[in-house]
């Protein structure tokens, strides 16, 4: 998708037609309920592959650019055009975004475009920079926090995408080592910045003891880690949010959770008190925002939960800050699944910037039976209901990188990581063999006790798969439940084939 900024004489007709998509598209995309537009009013356009334009009479790169969201100089370089002349009939590569990618170890970036301009901020080398504007020396870019600022162009190189390759944005879940299996997500998350767009640190959760309060999840590590954490994101132009849930405080026990965030949710002064937790949570640690997961919910508490989305939503917004909640996954408006019910698509749609849809465990809950944790067309009923609900630029898709090892004889399944489901294939000799029907890996085999298994997995194909339906679907991108967990394939695939959008909305 990209952002296209409505001229005077402009129609969503004329929009749709200048962009080979549907004007139905652009409603859907934008959420709007009628064909009014204003001069000035930013729209997303649904568009998918590479976009071109052919010169008319009167036409300059000046006003082609400003006609598409871009700069003169991004199609200058994309088409390797030495100067500003056209001719009429000539045929232009339109980028679909642009990106400066910062090729020193540190740089400046500045209030203004000039040397003495207020400093507001620092990137490190190899820092991907979102570019709204090029003025001599100067590249206008936009940080991960959505401020504007200016950095000198002979310290970044401006890439323009032509839409070769999909543009979509990656949202990675850090979290901390789970028993010896089960890595820190820290070496991943420092070694691919450049693939990541935000990052949700699942390190925060609701006090049992006093639910309007947040908590350290675990509670070992130090305000100057996270600190440390934050400002890598940073300066690498990542956007930081904690993620704030109500789980794991008994294994196995999900009615605590339902109770813990019963209370928080009880009354208005319990809600509201919270909310100010949240805000100093952002504070404490220079955060963009939050990041709210909440599951295993009562379904009486239904009208208190969308209550607390409001209220919520409303605080951080007038403070500024991004606002993104994960939400179990529904294919309709009937509640016929009690982990989802509670949860409405509609009133979310209205009050986040970012609706991240959990599609995993499509397979792997107690009795469920072997099969993929999120298979591809699983994931494409649950955005379709969700693009029902809300503009498709407030979506992404959560899937996992995991996967589980079902015993079939037993019934029982346990986690397999990438490194863990390699390990058990060379084990017992198995070839790994890709489900096209669901686009998961696989395969089986039988225990030293007689007991059959089937292993059902992610790698760097089955991400692929889901990266290019989120982009057929127009939705922002993907979210991976979790960093460390992966097949480390899926970086390079991400690297060589789809260009990671910071994320700037």
């Amino acid at each position: 998708m990209i952002t296209y900024i409505v001229q005077r004489g402009d129609s969503l007709y004329s929009i749709a037609q200048r962009f080979g998509v549907t004007v139905d598209a652009v409603m859907e995309a934008n959420g709007l309920t009628s064909n009014i537009i204003y001069v000035g009013q930013t729209l997303t356009i649904p568009v998918s592959g590479q976009r071109t334009y052919t010169v008319k009479a009167g036409d300059s790169l000046y006003l082609i650019a400003q006609r598409f969201g871009t700069t003169y100089q991004a199609i200058m370089i994309l088409n390797g055009l030495t100067s500003t002349a056209l001719q009429v009939g000539q045929r232009l590569r339109i980028p679909v975004y642009t990106e400066a990618i910062v090729n020193v170890n540190t740089v400046n970036i500045r209030k203004y475009p000039g040397t003495t301009s207020p400093l507001i901020d620092q990137m490190d080398r190899g820092a991907r920079l979102p570019v709204t504007g090029i003025e001599g020396d100067w590249v206008q870019v936009r940080l991960y926090d959505g401020r504007i600022g200016w950095v000198l162009r002979d310290l970044v190189r401006v890439v323009p995408h032509g839409g070769e390759r999909p543009v979509q944005q990656v949202l990675g879940f850090y979290t901390e080592r789970e028993g010896p299996t089960l890595p820190s997500s820290h070496q991943v998350f420092v070694e691919h910045t450049a693939q990541l767009s935000a990052v949700g640190m699942f390190h925060f959760r609701i006090n049992r003891a006093s639910p309007t309060e947040i908590e350290k999840f675990p509670a070992t590590f130090t305000d100057a880690y996270m600190r440390q954490v934050v400002d890598y994101g940073h300066r690498h132009n990542v956007k930081m949010l904690p993620t704030v849930h109500n789980l794991l405080y008994e294994r196995g026990h999900q009615e605590v959770n339902k109770e813990v965030i019963h209370g928080m949710l009880a009354t208005p002064d319990t809600r509201k008190a919270f909310i100010s937790n949240v805000i100093a949570l952002i504070q404490r640690y220079n955060f963009d925002g939050v990041n709210i997961d909440f599951e295993d919910v009562r379904y009486d508490d239904r009208e208190r939960l969308s209550a607390f989305y409001r209220e919520l939503g409303k605080a951080l917004h007038d403070h500024g800050y991004f606002y993104s909640v994960d939400t179990p996954s529904r294919t309709s408006d009937e509640p016929t699944n009690p982990f989802s019910a509670p949860f409405n698509y509609s009133v979310l749609g209205q009050a986040v910037d970012e609706l991240v849809l959990m599609l995993y465990n499509e397979h792997g809950w107690p009795g469920s039976g072997p099969g993929p944790v999120v298979s591809i067309g699983w994931m494409e009923s649950v955005v379709k209901y969700a693009l029902t609900k809300m503009p498709a630029s407030k979506i992404t898709a959560a899937v996992s990188v995991f996967g589980f090892d079902f015993n079939l004889t037993t019934g029982r399944n346990t986690y397999a990581t990438y490194s863990m489901a390699m390990n058990l294939a060379k084990k017992y000799n198995k070839e790994v063999i890709f489900d096209e029907k669901t686009q998961t890996p696989m395969f089986a085999y039988t225990d030293e006790s007689g007991n059959k298994h089937e292993v059902w997995f992610e790698n760097a194909a089955s991400i692929r798969s889901k990266m290019q339906l989120a982009h057929r679907l127009g939705i922002q991108g993907l979210a991976l439940w979790r960093l460390g967990m992966e097949d480390p394939g899926i970086w390079t695939m991400l690297e060589n084939e789809f260009v990671i959008r910071k994320s700037v909305t």
